[in-house]
């Protein structure tokens, strides 16, 4: 399920790129380069984050450190394109604004932390597993995969993208209805195999998660930029990472 959405969402930043490429600074580009080679080389040297098989068929680590790398570039470029267009989330870092991006960190990583304490005693219940600590600088380092993928992909261009979409018909709904539309999205695709066996039990878990960790990323994507969410979304992932999840 994540890669069909994923597919759909890099046709849509491609359009967005075609249409709105004369909007982009020359440091966008430069910023989606970093951000891509950063993911690319990253997951060549990932340990304890393995993603899905795109589609069945990118399994190996170089197969999907390109993969990553190019998606990770494209949605930064679409996202940012849109940003300009006055889209719903901001990247701080591209407008050079630190002060702002550093806040947003900040503030991601204080509301994050005690929801990362929360996950790993849920992963512990939900999967029956003891904790098993991990080496914390690879659990630190790969927790970087998910955190820049998924918010740039989702959180940045998705939400932007159904934003577009919305904006005409619904001017004054759509920021938060496009981000509420992108969240339910993102969460639920984490339940696509427990949807065929427990539709009910998915349906319920998928809210949760929506209450607890999608909603207060929604809120800071929007509220502190691209900068906060992925910090708070980093250290969910370092945290369960580093407790052997």
């Amino acid at each position: 399920t994540f890669y069909f959405f994923d597919t759909l969402i890099m046709a849509g930043a491609l359009w967005v790129l075609v249409k709105y490429r004369r909007a982009l600074r020359w440091s966008d580009w430069l910023w989606a380069l970093i951000l891509g080679a950063g993911v690319g080389v990253g997951m060549l040297f990932a340990t304890l984050f393995t993603p899905y098989p795109f589609f069945k068929f990118v399994k190996n680590a170089p197969e999907q450190a390109l993969l990553r790398g190019l998606g990770t570039t494209l949605a930064t470029l679409g996202g940012l394109a849109i940003m300009r267009q006055g889209g719903p989330v901001q990247f701080h870092v591209a407008n050079r604004n630190w002060k702002k991006a550093s806040w947003g960190v900040l503030v991601g990583l204080t509301v994050g932390l005690p929801l990362a304490v929360l996950n790993v005693f849920a992963l512990q219940l939900t999967q029956s597993h003891p904790i098993d600590w991990q080496n914390p600088i690879a659990a630190l380092f790969d927790a970087l995969q998910p955190a820049i993928v998924e918010e740039i992909i989702y959180r940045f261009m998705f939400w932007g993208l159904l934003w577009l979409i919305l904006r005409n018909s619904l001017p004054t709904q759509s920021v938060w209805l496009a981000g509420l539309l992108a969240m339910l999205i993102h969460n639920y695709s984490h339940f696509d195999e427990l949807f065929v066996q427990a539709p009910l039990v998915a349906l319920g878990m998928g809210a949760a998660m929506a209450l607890l960790w999608g909603l207060p990323l929604l809120v800071l994507a929007r509220c502190r930029g691209l900068e906060s969410a992925i910090a708070f979304h980093w250290v969910q992932d370092a945290a369960r990472f580093l407790a052997g999840f």
